[in-house]
């Protein structure tokens, strides 16, 4: 059994008996078995292609991700409703003490994105956006597309006197989390309120659920503006602001200005890193990681199965990354993640 829709909120394949990097390798164990996960919109479409991937090759076990948010799949995994969640907020220290201490956690990036700031101005081809006017945009206090602060970065582009309308998430969710933390990181303004939140109580914007849900009103909205991972903007041909980082620079998201960004942090032990602000001149302003979170014991046909999805997932699985719009991991973090990959261990 497959079903598999894009954008959507659910993805189904029956993936492998035993799916050692997705080839021919058997582990034992697996028939019959189902995994189910939640969480992270951010990842869905390419959880979605690894998931078609390996229920290609290995009919045999059903895997069922709902694209649901970062937040609601934290909360699905802490109430075991799940076999693994996923959230670009990672977990915090409350939420980790959480878990069934029984079970355990293990937070693994198993790729990593943009975000960008998606607009639709008809006849504006390209647009530059200073770190003031940006912010400012989303605490609302930019209200007009000629603003001056817009205007200055643009010079010879009419700018549309008309409202700016922004586009900003209703649920709970990582994507936000990362956005309003870089937010937070540059604006003092907006450190005190909203403040980095995956569901802050925004002064401004209308509510849609998802990436998918903000590119749909983004993109059937004139005059508006919205966050949203870069693959999804790619896939829709949604135009991206051009950002200002810390050094001053203005860069578009490309493939290069995210890696410039990430390698701007080293992951600690518990595989959690934040680049709020990245300082490299050539380096994206707003740039993450994303996990999937596991627990560090299952029974033994099941963890067979995850084990060897996981492996495929780091592996031949990153091939994948760049033509859907996110960042490859860098080896060193590949290396990390398989390493605790390998310490999961039977129930």
């Amino acid at each position: 059994m497959r079903t598999y829709a894009w954008p959507g909120t659910a993805f189904v394949a029956m993936a492998g008996l035993a799916l050692m990097s997705c080839g021919g390798s058997t582990t034992g164990g697996g028939a019959g078995q189902k995994l189910q996960g939640a969480g992270a919109s951010f990842p869905a479409p390419i959880y979605s292609k690894w998931f078609k991937s390996c229920s290609e090759s290995h009919p045999g076990v059903q895997i069922d991700y709902q694209s649901v948010g970062s937040g609601s799949g934290i909360k699905s995994f802490i109430d075991k409703t799940v076999d693994f969640g996923a959230s670009d907020a990672a977990m915090t220290p409350e939420e980790i003490g959480r878990v069934d201490p029984a079970l355990g956690v293990q937070l693994l990036p198993m790729t990593a994105g943009s975000i960008v700031i998606t607009y639709n101005l008809p006849d504006v081809k390209e647009l530059k956006l200073s770190r003031k006017a940006y912010s400012d945009i989303f605490l609302g206090t930019v209200k007009k597309w000629n603003d001056p602060l817009i205007a200055k970065a643009n010079p010879g582009v009419k700018l549309p006197d008309s409202p700016i309308n922004v586009v900003v998430r209703a649920d709970s969710s990582g994507t936000t989390f990362v956005f309003t933390q870089h937010l937070s990181a540059i604006s003092p303004d907006f450190a005190k309120g909203p403040g980095a939140s995956k569901m802050p109580n925004w002064p401004v914007g209308t509510r849609s659920k998802g990436n998918e849900g903000v590119t749909a009103s983004v993109k059937t909205t004139p005059g508006s503006i919205g966050y949203i991972e870069y693959g999804y903007a790619m896939s829709q041909s949604m135009p991206m602001a051009i950002l200002e980082n810390k050094s001053g620079e203005f860069v578009a998201p490309t493939t290069a200005s995210g890696q410039a960004a990430l390698a701007s942090a080293q992951l600690p032990e518990n595989l959690i890193a934040w680049v709020s602000d990245p300082a490299p001149k050539d380096a994206y302003p707003i740039a993450t990681y994303t996990w999937l979170l596991v627990n560090k014991k299952y029974p033994k046909d099941k963890l067979a199965v995850l084990q060897d999805l996981l492996k495929y997932c780091l592996g031949d699985g990153q091939k994948l990354a760049e033509p859907l719009g996110y960042i490859p991991l860098p080896a060193s973090v590949v290396e990390k993640d398989l390493a605790a990959v390998n310490t999961l261990q039977p129930s």
